[in-house]
């Protein structure tokens, strides 16, 4: 995290020095949201619900996209997923995830949540273009966009905002300034805002689900330590939190820069038994050594969470009888 990222978490930092850009951000994205966007206008099938946030970094908005997914599935709908595909080689046409493209060419992300849930996962900067070919090919009964809350041409019938409840909305300002892509008053257009790490109201808490070695995908019970972390998220520090909470000996964290791709050249200079997150993982597969590993997180959510969410799939009509 560079000096200005750090100071939006800050009470006095340096950014204040960028406010006069953060006012015309603001008014750009004010203009864009009442111009351009076309919510609650989906009404036939499939219905495309957004799950995703005003602030940029890590907000554990994946794996709440992985809970949402086995959810509907529960529920006896079919569904299919669609994202920008960041950190993946740029498709100007919507590409499928099989089990042979690689995340170097889809992203970490897209190929994570394929490879959990099993769920059709389609990945186009073009959001629209990705809906279209979902229709024609599987046309399922929802499609969760991963992101693109930002993306208002993209018709949708519900809204999920995910709010990182440590770090929240940082300064409060919008880019550059601060964290927001948009201002705090946009949550008052969303359907539902959802926060992570918390166990209370509208809340969900990522679980450890247990640690797995990458070549093979099994689970160990007993991990070579201490341990060095590598990862390339947008929160490192609530990686390194759950691994603490794990009482599991460290001896350093290497952390590059979110959607990093990994070569086997990272890790010349390290040494013994690596953990690292799933997203991390599911890159490191073709070259991973023995004693690498990843831990596996799990969302649960609250009951309030749950039937709030069930409540909405009535209001919107979304059901397994037909939409």
């Amino acid at each position: 995290m560079n000096v200005i990222e750090k100071s939006w978490y800050q009470k006095f930092g340096i950014t204040w020095l960028l406010l006069p850009l953060s006012a015309l951000f603001y008014l750009i994205t004010l203009y864009r949201f009442y111009r351009k966007r076309r919510l609650q206008l989906a009404t036939d099938k499939p219905k495309v619900i957004v799950v995703g946030n005003i602030a940029v970094g890590g907000t554990g908005k994946t794996p709440f996209t992985l809970f949402l997914v086995d959810y509907l599935k529960q529920k006896g709908l079919s569904v299919a997923v669609i994202s920008r595909g960041y950190g993946g080689q740029t498709q100007s046409q919507p590409l499928l995830v099989t089990d042979n493209i690689s995340p170097e060419v889809c992203g970490d992300e897209p190929k994570l949540i394929a490879v959990r849930t099993g769920a059709p996962v389609v990945v186009c900067p073009n959001r629209n273009l990705s809906i279209d070919y979902l229709k024609k090919h599987i046309n399922p009964d929802v499609i969760i966009a991963d992101d693109g809350l930002q993306h208002y041409q993209m018709a949708r019938a519900i809204e999920l905002c995910i709010v990182d409840g440590k770090r929240q909305f940082g300064n409060g300002f919008v880019m550059p300034a601060g964290p927001l892509r948009e201002a705090k008053s946009r949550l008052k257009h969303v359907d539902l805002t959802i926060t992570n790490g918390t166990a209370e109201d509208n809340g969900y808490q990522l679980i450890v689900d247990g640690i797995y070695r990458i070549i093979d995908g099994q689970k160990v019970s007993n991990l070579d330590s201490p341990v060095h972390l590598v990862s390339a998220i947008g929160n490192p520090s609530r990686f390194e939190q759950s691994v603490n909470e794990q009482n599991i000996l460290v001896h350093g964290h290497t952390i590059f820069k979110d959607h990093h791709t990994y070569s086997e050249s990272d890790f010349a200079a390290l040494d013994g038994a690596i953990l690292m997150t799933e997203k991390d993982a599911v890159k490191c597969q073709s070259f991973a050594k023995a004693n690498w590993y990843y831990l596996k997180v799990t969302a649960k959510p609250t009951k309030q969470l749950v039937d709030k969410l069930d409540q909405l799939l009535i209001e919107k009509g979304i059901h397994n009888h037909g939409i």
